[in-house]
Parts: structure tokens; C-alpha cells; sequence
């Protein structure tokens, strides 16, 4: 987040900031980071509601992307002694300054600053990214955020969301000034395969997902018949979601899966089974494992005799 130790009004902050973006369109040589993230203030009551909607817990480390004079990292780190935090920033004097001010406030040990091109900030090891950009810098970052954060990093921006297809999880918003909340889903998209020994029957299950941000959906095949994955969720690295399907000597059964994707090919957890056995409900609970696969047996011929092309009929062939 870019901000200064002088808090004018909002309506000033937002006048500075575009008239400073103005002048480097007009000049046309800035690259993207420049000419989407100008350095202006904002109010530390919005710093403190990113920090508190965040949730910061011991053991997190805040990544600020942009980091101004170093306001959201530093006020992570006085608020929990167990944080750690740095910020990217391509001014130097401000990287500079923020160093002496963590250095000034005995936080030096767990915090740093780094003159960074925010493209190039490894995000591998954040638990929590903030950011203040224009929303065209923030919808950038939104696609690198999604490719490089593990699943369940919180991320929050301040003013801007990040576009219309990738929704908040949470928006806190006070006298007009909203703060975005987001949770980085796990990538599940792709083919994925688990077996399941139910019902005196190992019985392989073949996956597709598909997903766009958050929202995610699936169909599955086992042995000649597919369904459909329904009531699927994603909310950080867990995802849950049910099957009703005929089972091969069991009947019709309900799949409750729910599981935690550990890696990007590998998702743990457990499958709750249930099925009417001589009038009565029957509930297995079972350990679940899938693990991702380069191809699908979900589009392998079931091996049932295809149907007999439609089109009009010839006419007999003559004897000579």
C-alpha cells in the first residue's frame, strides 16, 4: 500500500492522484508500475480496519505490494510480536525510510523493505498481501497473486476491488471508504483420481474440474456411469462437495466428500457414504485421498455398442 505520514482529506488524496497519473500518461514513458501506482497518502484508521478484517494471527507474514512508507507491515508487526512482514517498493528514499522507521521501532528483526518491482516479489511465503493501486495495477497483480500464493492467503485492498469476476469474500465499508477481503483458493481445476473400497468393491473414480476463481465444478465417472460433483466450495485449501450415484452392488449412494488441498496435486480428507441397506440407512465414513492426473479415464469408451448412425436408408443393391 503507498501511503505518506500526511493525511489530507480523501478528496485531496484522490485530487494529488490524478494529477500525478495525468502527467505520466501524458508523458507516455512510464512502464505499468509507474503510471498505475503513485505514490499518495491514505488514512491509518484504514491501515488499522486492513489489519483487523485480516484477522492477523501469530506466525503470519504480510507481504505489502507497494509498501509506501512501510505504514501496513509496520502495523502488523506492533500489533502481534509474532508477525513477520516486508513490502516492495520502486522508490528508493521511501524503501529507505521505511528500513529506519521499523530500525526506530525495534521491529527491524521482523521486518524489511525492498526496492522491488511488485511483478517480481516472491509471494510463496505470504500468508497475507495488501496492496492500494489503481484497480488496473490491482487487477494485474490479481493474476500473479492467484498463480504464486498458497491456498488460504488473505489478501485485502483498499478503495478498489479487483474486478467484477473474482468477487470479495468481504467488503467493510465506513463513511464511503471500503476495504476488500479475499481468500486465495486452492488450484483444482484439471483431472483428478481417488479409490474408494466400499462396499466389498475397490472402485476407481475419475474426475474433471472446472474453475473460475472461487467457484468451482465437477463431473466424475466410476466403472460404465458418471455424475455430477454437486454443492461444490472453495474457500482457502478446503473444498467439499457431494455425489449421488449407483454403485455396482450397492445401489444409489451419497457421497459427502470434504478435504484440504495439501499441494496443488494432492487433496486429504474424508467421504461420509450413505446408502438404504433392507430399509435402513447405512453411513460409512472413510478417508479420502485424490492426487491429479495428466489424463482422464472420465472420456474412455464405456464399451457399450454405439448407436447406428441416423440417415436415409439405401436402396438395395441390383443383381446384374
Amino acid at each position: 500500500m503507498r501511503d505518506s505520514l500526511v493525511q489530507p482529506p480523501f478528496d485531496t488524496t484522490m485530487t494529488r492522484f490524478l494529477f500525478a497519473v495525468a502527467l505520466i500518461l501524458i508523458a507516455g514513458l512510464a512502464p505499468a508500475q509507474e503510471r498505475f501506482s503513485i505514490f499518495v497518502g491514505s488514512a491509518q484508521e484504514n491501515v488499522e480496519r486492513m489489519i483487523r478484517i485480516a484477522e492477523i494471527r501469530d506466525d503470519d507474514v504480510v507481504v505489502d505490494l507497494g509498501s509506501g512508507d512501510g505504514r501496513i507491515v509496520l502495523t502488523a508487526a506492533k500489533a502481534n510480536s509474532k508477525v513477520k512482514g516486508w513490502g516492495v517498493d520502486i522508490d528508493e528514499k521511501l524503501v529507505r525510510e521505511s528500513n529506519a522507521e521499523a530500525k526506530k521501532l525495534g521491529l527491524a528483526d521482523r521486518v524489511q523493505f525492498f526496492k522491488q518491482d511488485v511483478f517480481e516479489a516472491d509471494l510463496s511465503t505470504a500468508s497475507v498481501v495488501t496492496m492500494w493501486m489503481w484497480p488496473e495495477m490491482q487487477r494485474m497483480l490479481r493474476t500473479k497473486i492467484l498463480k504464486e500464493a498458497r491456498p488460504g492467503t488473505r489478501v485485502l485492498t483498499n478503495i478498489w476491488d479487483m474486478g467484477t469476476a473474482w468477487p470479495a469474500d468481504k467488503v467493510d465499508t465506513v463513511d464511503s471508504s471500503s476495504v476488500f477481503l479475499w481468500t486465495v483458493p486452492a488450484r483444482v481445476q484439471g483431472y483428478w483420481s481417488w479409490e474408494l473400497d466400499y462396499a466389498g468393491a475397490k472402485r476407481q473414480y475419475d474426475a474433471v474440474l472446472e474453475q473460475n476463481f472461487s467457484k468451482a465444478e465437477g463431473v466424475v465417472r466410476t466403472g460404465n456411469r458418471r455424475g455430477v460433483l454437486d454443492k461444490m466450495t472453495l474457500r482457502g485449501a478446503n473444498i467439499d462437495f457431494t455425489l449421488a450415484m449407483t454403485l455396482d452392488g450397492a445401489g444409489l449412494t451419497t457421497h459427502t466428500f470434504s478435504g484440504k488441498a495439501v499441494s496443488d496435486s494432492e487433496i486429504i480428507g474424508t467421504v461420509k457414504m450413505q446408502r438404504v441397506v433392507n430399509e435402513e440407512t447405512v453411513v460409512v465414513d472413510m478417508p479420502w485421498r485424490a492426487v491429479r492426473t495428466t489424463t482422464s479415464a472420465y472420456f474412455s469408451p464405456t464399451g457399450a455398442q454405439p448407436a447406428q448412425a441416423m440417415g436415409p436408408a439405401r436402396p438395395a443393391a441390383r443383381k446384374p
